[in-house]
């Protein structure tokens, strides 16, 4: 069970079944430097840097690198407080360094980033007889790989990328084209019936990039289908529920909100009709965020949630939400909806500053932490990023800073950064998930950094943070290659 389907299962709502460089300075708040001053780091010492914020963060990031080479090189996650690497599955596919190569590479890390792209080529195989989960792989391993052959042209980086995607593809064969949960990368046998939206609708981007990349529209053809089954099950209120049969077709709740399990269902379907410009997506983006501005929308605090309803009736059930919510902000943003990003964002900002972190589940009208962990995650760094780059507001930038100073104070090891297993009692927890590399990292850096050839407007950032230009994805070329 991944960490989302436990949390998930928290928060269940009970409802009837249905059959790269760097850039300039950003102000510091007094209020961190105070704190920062009377709190020192409980593990490490943790200041605020004399360095430029990007100078910073791009330091961090290459001392939790080096860590992770010395300790846990060629695994798929490094503990930090045990030091050593750790692995998903009975063999291990690399998976935080893959995830870490365009953050690398941003960071002008050429060496370090050569390094992993020489690794993948020559020594990671994909061929063992282990059954992975199928959209945790697709999103770190296939859009690792494919973000490292649009950053590096190396062609090896390529034909691992396509090996690995033909390897997912036998997930995709069910009755409806929904994928299964597992798939075998060596015998494509594949078995997990039950998924949430999530996890069925989230491979449009990485599949149609690998069709972009080999002509082979196949991939993003499989992608699309399984998303359109989704969209296609909607219930008379436009809403999508959170669990599904992929071989029945049938909804096996009614909970639907915007946050983990559906999430990046909802963000592919704008993100691929802004990389890709297929209509098919916009059409289902501007139904689906119709239903979703119409019943999910919480003002009942004096603030802006989005909770959860019944996707049937559109009736209020819950007002919990998980940190990975904070992603909506940017995906507002980039809609063009910045007013509600705005609020939205100011909730979430509310949240982390009554903590100094942001607990993994939270209830906004009751106003209490259900989970309490917080494990590095990076969406609500991803929103201010975004909003900083579309209204050029200085107060997200300020944000950043004061989140990432949080980070050192708390999240800070004698070695890299840990997750907190309690943000009351700042306790830690030995895990270091490979997305702080690809994403927590990533977007700290970037609103500080002033990267050569590198514009927002031009970038679309996958769901794990890897980001394409939209220059090198023409729309005449995508049709053609794709297939729409």
């Amino acid at each position: 069970m991944s960490l989302r389907r436990f949390i998930l299962t928290l928060i269940r709502i009970p409802v009837s079944l249905t059959p790269i460089g760097q850039g300039g300075q950003a102000s510091v708040p007094l209020i961190v430097l105070l704190l920062l001053a009377v709190h020192p780091a409980p593990f490490a010492q943790s200041t605020l840097p004399a360095r430029s914020p990007a100078d910073s963060i791009r330091g961090e990031t290459l001392r939790s690198w080096n860590a992770y080479v010395r300790y846990a090189w060629g695994y798929d996650d490094f503990r930090p407080l045990s030091k050593k690497g750790t692995n998903w599955y009975a063999e291990r596919l690399g998976i935080s360094m893959i995830d870490a190569y365009s953050t690398l590479k941003l960071m002008g890390r050429d060496s370090e980033a050569g390094r992993v792209e020489r690794f993948v080529a020559d020594s990671i195989r994909f061929d063992g007889d282990i059954a992975v989960k199928t959209f945790e792989v697709d999103i770190r391993i296939l859009g690792g790989l494919l973000c490292m052959y649009h950053l590096s042209g190396n062609p090896a980086v390529l034909a691992k990328a396509e090996d690995f995607g033909r390897r997912l593809l036998p997930a995709f064969r069910t009755c409806t084209g929904i994928p299964r949960y597992y798939v075998n990368l060596k015998t494509g046998e594949s078995h997990g019936d039950t998924v949430n939206v999530a996890e069925g609708g989230s491979s449009l981007l990485e599949m149609g990039i690998l069709s972009m990349f080999t002509g082979n529209p196949e991939y993003y053809q499989t992608a699309k289908r399984a998303s359109r089954a989704l969209y296609d099950r909607r219930f008379p209120t436009g809403l999508v529920a959170q669990d599904i049969d992929v071989q029945r077709g049938v909804w096996l709740d009614r909970d639907s909100h915007i946050g983990a399990c559906i999430d990046s269902y909802y963000e592919y379907l704008l993100k691929g009709w802004v990389l890709f410009g297929d209509p098919d997506l916009k059409r289902m983006w501007d139904t689906s965020i119709a239903a979703i501005q119409r019943y999910i929308p919480d003002t009942s605090t004096g603030r802006l949630w989005y909770g959860h309803v019944d996707a049937r009736t559109g009736e209020s059930r819950s007002s919990v939400v998980t940190l990975w919510d904070a992603y909506f902000p940017a995906v507002l943003t980039l809609a063009g909806d910045l007013p509600r990003a705005v609020r939205l964002e100011t909730s979430w900002e509310r949240l982390w500053d009554a903590h100094g972190l942001e607990p993994m589940v939270y209830d906004f009208r009751k106003d209490s932490i259900i989970a309490p962990a917080y494990s590095l995650n990076p969406e609500i760094i991803e929103s201010a990023y975004y909003l900083f780059q579309a209204t050029g507001d200085r107060h997200y930038r300020d944000m950043s800073w004061k989140m990432f100073a949080d980070l050192l104070r708390y999240c800070r090891t004698a070695e890299a950064f840990s997750c907190i297993a309690d943000v009351r009692t700042k306790t830690r927890a030995d895990e270091m998930p490979s997305f702080f590399f690809a994403e927590t990292l990533k977007y700290f850096y970037l609103t500080f950094a002033d990267v050569p050839g590198f514009a927002f407007r031009d970038i679309v950032f996958t769901t794990e943070g890897h980001p394409f230009r939209r220059s090198a994805f023409p729309r005449g070329e995508s049709r053609k290659r794709l297939g729409w």
